[in-house]
């Protein structure tokens, strides 16, 4: 999967590895933007805001095709996602647990092939490595 496709796409599923490296580096980003805006503009809470709310909804895209993703390695629907966010408390943990920490289904599920490249198919993985 592209780099982009795992940031932005919907498709398909997600390591845990690269769940929390793209959500900590959209983190770190928006941090980092947010600091410079604050250097720039100072005490001006209209500018920080408008650079803030620029922020939001990508930032706020990034964290639901990962989570979304993440849901569809553990073979479940995207119904979770919402779940885990609009449940206070219990929701939340779950989710964490569940996208942050529990391994993906072994081998191919529902939503796609293992993005580890690990199960499936024995056959077409012999005859890749002898063509």
């Amino acid at each position: 999967m592209a780099l982009m496709d795992k940031v932005f796409g919907f498709e398909g599923r997600l390591r845990r590895r690269d769940y929390w490296l793209i959500n900590i580096a959209s983190s770190l980003v928006c941090l980092a933007i947010n600091l410079v805006a604050l250097a720039v503009f100072g005490t001006d809470a209209t500018a920080t805001d408008v650079v803030q709310y620029a922020l939001y909804v990508p930032s706020l895209w990034v964290s639901i095709s990962t989570a979304l993703k993440r849901c569809h390695d553990r073979d479940k629907g995207g119904g979770w996602v919402a779940f885990f966010w609009l449940v206070p408390i219990v929701g939340w943990i779950w989710g964490a647990v569940e996208l942050g920490f529990l391994d993906g289904t072994q081998g191919p599920n529902s939503y796609g092939k293992s993005p580890k490249g690990i199960g499936g198919d024995t056959d077409s993985k012999l005859a890749e490595v002898f063509a």
